[in-house]
């Protein structure tokens, strides 16, 4: 095509979930809900690890990282999913596209990175516990966040970059919830065929490499666990790894599914609910799986209600 007769968007029209009104409706209140709960949970995780002394360990450093990447990531999308719920005209400027799709998939790369530190710090915690604050310590937690942090960003600029230099023409309709790479991708009138090559690979490398690192962490783990003698340190050793392997199964699980192979991705209302899987239910359910299943961060709120309790009964006489 060429070039001359091409024509560039300035903004493009996100179609969403439904065009129906009273969907729309519902939709907005039950996401605003979980949205405020996202932020509150997360909010409440990250201050409780902040004041309780017996969480400043390197598995709640991390978990502070992955609560702020959560909230984050959730921010980058959902406010204007809300936005556009309740508006007659659903677009979003190209500028602003190109930055929410920067922000999310940055995010979204730098949490599965996160996850693959702290599964490689829940194997040093079960397979070398003598040695664990010598090897855990405070330089190396602050270099392995800040390597995922840094090695999700760029992988986003980079796609970012290389999606939104291709010429969209007339295309503007975006079929998603979001600015999504492979929603915007669609709408170049040109061949993709090296930009899906591009985001395969880029989706081995954040995607793959970390989930071979979580399974290697955890194949050590599960083998030392069975070498334990007694069945009550056997239960604690798995407990000490339940949480974060719950989330890894539920974060990587959907995500491998999506993006490894875009030739056979799934159908385009597959790919919203899996977007709304992550930026909407996995916010939530992390401060929650993190609190129900972990005794440290119970204890910890149990102590922080006794002491609010407390002050509350002091003011009160």
């Amino acid at each position: 095509m060429d070039t001359d007769n091409q024509t560039w968007v300035k903004e493009f029209i996100l179609l969403g979930l439904s065009s129906d009104w009273d969907t729309q409706v519902s939709l907005f209140v039950l996401f605003l809900i979980m949205y405020l709960v996202t932020v509150l949970g997360n909010f409440l995780i990250v201050l409780l690890i902040r004041l309780d002394s017996r969480l400043h360990t390197p598995m709640y450093f991390f978990l502070t990282n992955l609560s702020l990447v959560d909230v984050s990531y959730a921010t980058s999308i959902v406010p204007q999913m809300l936005a556009h719920f309740l508006a007659e005209h659903k677009a979003i400027p190209f500028v602003s596209c190109a930055a929410q799709l920067f922000f999310s998939l940055g995010l979204g790369g730098i949490e599965f990175v996160l996850l693959a530190v702290m599964a490689y710090d829940r194997y040093v915690a079960v397979c070398d516990p003598l040695r664990y604050s010598v090897i855990m310590h405070g330089g190396l937690c602050t270099r392995l966040a800040i390597t995922s942090w840094v090695s999700g960003s760029l992988n986003s600029l980079m796609q970012t970059i290389i999606t939104f230099q291709l010429p969209m023409c007339a295309n503007k309709y975006i079929d998603h919830i979001s600015c999504e790479i492979l929603a915007v991708v669609r709408l170049a009138c040109v061949d993709t065929s090296s930009n899906e090559i591009a985001i395969m690979v880029s989706s081995i490398v954040l995607l793959m490499t970390p989930f071979c690192l979580v399974l290697l962490s955890y194949t050590q783990i599960i083998s030392t666990i069975l070498k334990i003698q007694s069945r009550e340190g056997r239960k604690k050793a798995f407990h000490t790894c339940a949480s974060h392997l719950t989330v890894v199964v539920l974060c990587y699980g959907m995500t491998i599914f999506t993006y490894i192979q875009p030739h056979s991705s799934p159908s385009i209302l597959q790919e919203k609910l899996i977007s709304v899987f992550y930026a909407i239910l996995m916010p939530v359910l992390n401060p929650m799986i993190y609190s129900i299943r972990n005794k440290e961060v119970k204890g910890a709120w149990q102590k922080l209600l006794g002491q609010l309790s407390g002050l509350t009964s002091k003011l009160a006489t």
